[in-house]
This record gives structure tokens, C-alpha cells and sequence, in this order.
């Protein structure tokens, strides 16, 4: 079975048996001062709830970042079935100033969201899990180009999951290894995109150009090729490294290799439930909900491990810090879902907490 939001705090001290040595976090002294973490290259100012709503707007969990080629910023939180029409999408400019809110579909299941251009135009993709169990095309203003349900064809989901959820006869959540709760995307240079299903049955779906399923890999357990909770996917092209695709296999506390036709190629272990993926340059950024974020070169050696609070967040009592906002330190972060990267190398860094946190990381070297 995936590994559930609330379980995952029973696995920390697996996944801190699996933590590697890393560069030390510097951080200020004084908390009026700026508040710098990293070393070297790789030093960014931490400026922690960053962008603002509107009052009549409230922050829930926080999951997914994306930026656009203007530089606006796009965040997804999972939101409450409760508030349904309360938007799951807020955009901010690069200042941090709201700009519009859409999504209201999306609420008490929103996840995955990534940006991508096409011809002049660029688009939304969104994916929905928990209820909902969904993913769609949509423009940067929320008008829907598409939306669409579980695969059906690729012969791994229970009846009934390719249905809208006032049309399915559980409308519960119901998890489990044959039902479709998708978390991810990355894209193919085809006009293709790949879609994880990270909390269902655990499989890396490939789509064309036309959104249509092509296959699949993966699927549940323990043995190379296969996943527990692949919740993160992203195709690294960092230059000096053949292209292949990296998934973020949380709950092994793993990153897995494939070859661009899906076949498996290595491990990369030493994460604490790592999330998600992404590139610039010759970075990778890995964000682990075991409380830091962290750089690879292109050799995949760890360069910087930034915000770590790895002990406190895997202690016992580490599960009561999430929902108490007064237990969070400056310049640590309780449980990052997801990062990426601003046209400059600063970094967006989005925190599963119950009244959600975004933290920008302005690079300063």
C-alpha cells in the first residue's frame, strides 16, 4: 500500500538511518538581520511566507509551485471539501503581490501543477487526488482545455475511476493500489507528458501530444522498477547526462532512474520522503517532507542542504510541530511538498502544513 500523509511520520526513523553527511545551513544570528542559509555557490536569503492573500482568501495545505515565463507564481493547495468554492489556485507576481485565484473545481484534492509552453501560449497542468481524482489542461487564467479521469486502458484501475466524482458509487476517498490519485507531471520533448500516480496504484503514465495514453511502468513493491508512493516525476536534461527520467519513490526515501523508454537504470538513496523534482542549470532540487530541501550537481552529489530540521521534524513528538505554527523556526522548514525554480536560480519552496507556507530562497551567489 502507498504511504498515506498520516503515516509518514512512523517511517522517520528509516528515513534517518538513510540521511548522508551534507554541507552545513548558516544561518543569521539575529533575526532582524537577513536570514541566510547554504555555503558557497549556493547561498540563498530565506524569506518565509512570502507572497500574501486578500482577506477574504485563507492559506489551507500547501502542496504544489510553479512560475511562469513572466515570473508570476503559481501555488495549488489541497484545500477543504467544506469550502468548495473557494479557489485552489492562487497566482502571485514576482514581487509577491496577488494577482487572481481560480480552481474552485480543484478544492479538497489539489495537487500536482506545472507550467508549460507551447508554441507562444503556455498552459496549466493540474492533477487532483483524495476525491477528486483527476488531471487537466488549463490556461494560465483557469479556463479548462481538457480534464480527464483514471487510464482505463492500461488494465490497472477498479471500475468506475475514470468517472467524475458525483458519478462514482464511492465517493469517499478510496485509496488503494487499483485506484487512480494522480500527483505529478513532466514533460516530453514530443509534446507528450508523463503523469505519476503517486498515492493509487503507483505507475508513471506516458500520454502524447494529443493527451492520449500510450503505457505505463512501474507499479507497487520493493524490487527495482518498483514504487512506494512515486509521488514526484521530472525529465533531468542537465547538461553532461544522457536524458532519463527521475522519480521521486517517497516512501523508499529514494530516487529511481529510467531510461527515456521507461526502462530502470539506478537508485539514489539518502532522502527523508522526497516529493518532487526539478532542474536549472546543473542543479537538482530535491524537496523531502523530512523538513529541508536539497541541491545535486550533475553528478548527483549533494552540494547543499538547505533549512534542515531533520531531528526535530523525526522525533517523537515531531508530527505535533506541523499543526504549531509557534514550534517553526526562521531559516527551518517543517515539511516541504514542493520546489522549483525562479529564471534566476532563486527557489519557491511550498510546506504541507495546515495553514500552508510558501518560502521564497533568493539566491544571492
Amino acid at each position: 500500500m502507498p504511504l498515506s500523509r498520516r503515516q509518514f511520520l512512523t517511517t522517520a526513523a528509516a528515513g534517518t538511518a538513510a540521511i548522508v553527511a551534507a554541507p552545513a545551513v548558516i544561518t543569521a544570528s539575529k533575526v532582524d538581520k537577513p536570514l541566510i542559509v547554504g555555503e558557497g555557490e549556493h547561498r540563498f536569503e530565506v524569506q518565509h511566507e512570502w507572497p500574501q492573500l486578500p482577506e477574504k482568501y485563507t492559506w489551507q495545505t500547501t502542496h504544489n509551485v510553479a512560475v511562469d515565463k513572466s515570473g508570476n507564481l503559481y501555488v495549488i493547495h489541497e484545500g477543504r471539501v467544506d469550502l468548495k468554492d473557494h479557489p485552489s489556485i492562487f497566482v502571485f507576481d514576482p514581487e509577491g503581490k496577488f494577482i487572481r485565484a481560480f480552481g474552485a473545481q480543484f478544492q479538497g484534492g489539489g495537487h500536482g501543477i506545472e507550467i508549460r509552453q507551447e508554441g507562444s501560449e503556455e498552459f496549466l497542468y493540474v492533477c487532483a487526488y483524495q476525491h477528486l481524482k483527476t488531471f487537466a489542461k488549463m490556461d494560465l487564467k483557469g479556463g479548462i482545455i481538457w480534464q480527464q479521469y483514471a487510464p482505463m486502458e492500461s488494465g490497472v484501475y477498479a471500475p468506475g475511476e475514470n468517472t467524475r466524482p458525483e458519478d462514482r458509487p464511492e465517493r469517499d476517498k478510496v485509496w488503494g493500489p487499483n485506484r487512480f490519485l494522480p500527483t505529478n507531471f513532466a514533460f516530453l520533448d514530443d509534446g507528450g507528458f508523463l503523469l505519476v500516480d503517486g498515492y493509487g496504484a503507483s505507475y508513471v503514465h506516458r500520454y502524447n501530444k494529443d493527451a492520449k495514453w500510450v503505457s505505463c511502468f512501474g507499479g507497487v513493491g520493493d524490487a527495482e522498477g518498483k514504487f512506494r508512493t512515486p509521488h514526484g516525476v521530472w525529465i533531468d536534461k542537465r547538461e553532461g547526462r544522457t536524458p532519463s527520467i527521475v522519480v521521486c519513490d517517497r516512501a523508499h526515501h529514494a530516487l529511481q532512474y529510467f531510461s527515456m523508454d521507461g526502462k530502470y537504470l539506478e537508485t539514489i538513496k539518502g532522502f527523508g520522503l522526497p516529493a518532487n523534482a526539478e532542474t536549472w542549470k546543473n542543479l537538482l532540487c530535491i524537496p523531502e517532507l523530512h523538513a529541508r530541501v536539497t541541491l545535486l550537481n550533475e553528478k548527483n552529489e549533494v552540494v547543499a542542504r538547505l533549512g534542515e530540521d531533520v531531528a526535530r521534524i523525526t522525533a517523537k513528538d515531531g508530527g505535533q510541530i506541523r499543526g504549531d505554527k509557534s514550534k517553526w523556526l526562521d531559516g527551518k522548514f517543517v515539511h516541504p511538498h514542493d520546489a522549483c525554480f525562479a529564471a534566476d536560480g532563486s527557489i519557491f519552496v511550498a510546506e504541507w502544513v495546515g495553514t500552508g507556507r510558501i518560502s521564497k530562497l533568493k539566491k544571492l551567489s
